[in-house]
């Protein structure tokens, strides 16, 4: 009776001694006959919040901090010596009314002044120009001359360069100076000393470097205009809501002169305990105006999200009266949602269409979404956000609103939001998930059964969290398994955002994030690849991808979809191998002739990441492939993730 058994076992431990069996080659077929649904151009795209110091910090490539002395405490972020004091009679600035005084020490062996060493250092790079501005004025009525001398100083207080500033107007002015660096320093900083025997005031003290893009930093400018992304959501997150309806973020007080928007406190300044940052605020510099030229830069439509007079419900309780707007004083709110939309589209005989062109921009931005609250949850959200749909739909009934299904992936308050947001109409539905690189390939197939009759899904914040929170080449790859579902479900999902965006690798709050930068360099991690190669392999229509008559999602570890790119008249294949095997595939066409194309492979030690000092250590490789007999056959490493184009 155990004879068969034992035989079993014998055969087993044989084929083990002779080595690993070969691997069965796997047959996945493409119907290019059948053009299925349209992939919008916005289909994959980023999520920008000013977390992490993504913006002032990071973005905004002010080094200066506390530019204005608009801090709580004045003086926070500034070292002063001898005689300085902080005023505000007659400021330059109505909404920063601060300054300081810097008086003669009164000695001649003695100096005043102050520094300021900005965000974790200030990083000058070799032969880069830098620009140095501020706002001055006699601090005596009579005076005749006062002088400034402004030095970049590096780490071992050394001073790299410096000019002398001449001040001689006793009523506000600007005044600027060029100063080159002679060497890169990683955590430099700027010193101004008063240099003449008068007093002088002091404003909007500032140094960007020269090769700023509109005031913003030309390498992480770069880094998200090479993914190609087709949509751009902003400005948050949890910062639209504000810990506070205070401390919401208000777009209205975000363009116009740089040196008159006022100062913002950061949502994210003490949120968490581990990271805490007193001195994280906002100072607008990056408002909407410089966002909306971003999008434009990057190619990348702009989504907006305004307030819906809900706070950060995280840190209120909903049955506090004071913790939102009532629904009778919403209507500031409401307008502005409808201000914004005239701001981006409205002609220039428009107050807020003149508004733009006078700010250079005449040509509309061309709004076709807007977003209407974050992560909100409960009957208060519906109830505020129909009065959004009823006026925005009466007078802009062209432009998609995007509600929320609330902070989770599911789970009762997921299912209400849903059913609310069917009930009110909305054109998008932001959909929110954190997880483990398992719940990403486990969830490959989350959209195949999703109704078709309702709002459009938006998948507006989510990343695989690994080990650690990093960002390693699993939570990449698990990404890029994932991401083949919302190609193959395109018909029901609109878009996609990966997020967050930036993370400055000395003020990190969240990870992991899609570009990690310090105050000279930055990072594009690997899943930033995986976005990059969605975001210029997209095409315009799905196509239909089975392997023995189903979708690929997750059997065996392999994941695919395909798509048709009527442009170029070429089929784009993605396909993602999770298992600790290499997979053999036989691609085959349906309709239409195979073509020589190419394979761009992108495959690591699953515990990889990018780094500054190492950031190819997950890169993309491209080779070309040819057909056999009417079949591509390719080797998909294990753990990787292969676009093949033909």
């Amino acid at each position: 009776m155990r004879k068969p058994k034992i035989l079993s076992v014998i055969l087993c431990a044989a084929l083990m001694a002779a080595g690993p069996l070969e691997a069965q080659e796997r047959t996945l077929t493409v119907d290019a006959a059948k053009v299925g649904a349209p992939i919008q151009p916005t289909m994959y795209g980023i999520f920008f919040e000013d977390i992490n110091f993504g913006a002032d910090g990071g973005l905004y490539a002010e080094m200066v901090e506390n530019r204005s002395f608009e801090f709580p405490q004045h003086l926070m972020g500034w070292q002063t010596f001898g005689k300085v004091s902080v005023n505000d009679y007659e400021p330059a600035f109505s909404r920063n009314p601060h300054y300081v005084t810097v008086y003669p020490s009164g000695h001649r062996e003695k100096t005043s002044g102050l520094e300021n060493r900005g965000f974790f250092g200030m990083g000058f790079k070799k032969n880069m120009k830098y620009d140095f501005s501020v706002y001055a004025r006699l601090n005596n009525l009579n005076g005749k001359e006062a002088k400034i001398r402004v030095e970049l100083v590096d780490e071992h207080d050394s001073v790299l360069t410096q000019q002398v500033v001449t001040v001689t107007n006793n009523k506000w002015q600007r005044y600027t100076a060029t100063l080159t660096a002679p060497k890169t320093v990683e955590k430099g900083l700027l010193r101004i000393f008063q240099a003449g025997t008068e007093a002088l005031d002091m404003d909007h003290i500032s140094l960007f470097p020269a090769d700023n893009w509109h005031g913003l930093r030309a390498d992480l400018v770069k880094d998200l205009e090479d993914l190609h992304p087709g949509i751009f959501r902003f400005p948050g997150g949890c910062i639209v809501e504000g810990t506070d309806l205070a401390t919401r973020y208000q777009w209205k007080n975000t363009i116009g002169a740089p040196e008159n928007r006022p100062l913002n406190e950061n949502r994210w300044n003490y949120t968490f305990p581990h990271r805490e940052y007193p001195n994280y605020y906002q100072s607008y510099g990056l408002g909407f105006y410089e966002y909306f030229l971003l999008a434009e830069k990057i190619g990348a439509e702009p989504l907006p999200v305004l307030s819906c007079g809900l706070a950060c419900q995280f840190q209120n309780d909903d049955k506090d009266a004071n913790a939102h707007v009532a629904l009778k004083d919403l209507q500031p709110y409401v307008d502005d949602a409808l201000d914004l939309i005239e701001f981006c589209n409205g002609s220039v005989n428009t107050k807020w269409g003149r508004i733009r062109a006078n700010l250079g921009h005449p040509k509309p931005f061309n709004l076709h979404q807007i977003g209407i609250g974050n992560e909100q949850w409960g009957p208060l959200y519906p109830e505020r956000l129909q009065e959004f749909v009823k006026q925005i739909r009466a007078k802009y009934p062209d432009i998609k609103i995007c509600g929320t299904s609330g902070p989770s992936a599911d789970g009762d308050k997921f299912d209400y939001g849903w059913q609310q947001m069917r009930k009110l109409g909305v054109d998008l539905v932001d959909e929110h998930y954190y997880m483990k690189p398992q719940w990403f390939l486990d969830n490959a197939g989350r959209y195949d059964n999703y109704s078709r009759k309702g709002p459009k899904v938006f998948a507006g914040e989510y990343a695989a969290h690994g080990d650690g929170e990093r960002n390693n080449w699993e939570a990449a790859l698990s990404e890029a398994c994932f991401m083949t579902g919302l190609e193959r479900n395109a018909d029901v999902v609109y878009q996609a955002t990966y997020a967050p965006l930036f993370a400055h690798v000395d003020g990190w709050q969240w990870k992991p994030d899609l570009i990690w930068f310090d105050n000279l360099r930055s990072v594009r991690s690997a899943n930033w690849y995986v976005q990059m190669l969605y975001g210029t392999n997209k095409g315009t229509n799905v196509l239909r991808l089975t392997e023995n008559g189903k979708a690929v999602e997750g059997q065996n570890g392999l994941y695919a979809s395909a798509c048709w790119d009527k442009p170029l008249k070429a089929v784009i294949v993605k396909i993602g191998n999770s298992s600790d095997q290499p997979q053999e595939i036989a691609l085959q066409l349906k309709g239409r002739k195979i073509a020589k194309g190419t394979m761009t492979v992108l495959t690591a030690d699953p515990k990889a990441e990018n780094s500054l000092d190492h950031p190819d250590t997950v890169v993309p490789k491209r080779q070309t492939v040819e057909p056999q007999n009417g079949v591509l056959k390719v080797t998909i490493p294990k753990k990787a993730f292969v676009v093949v184009r033909m």
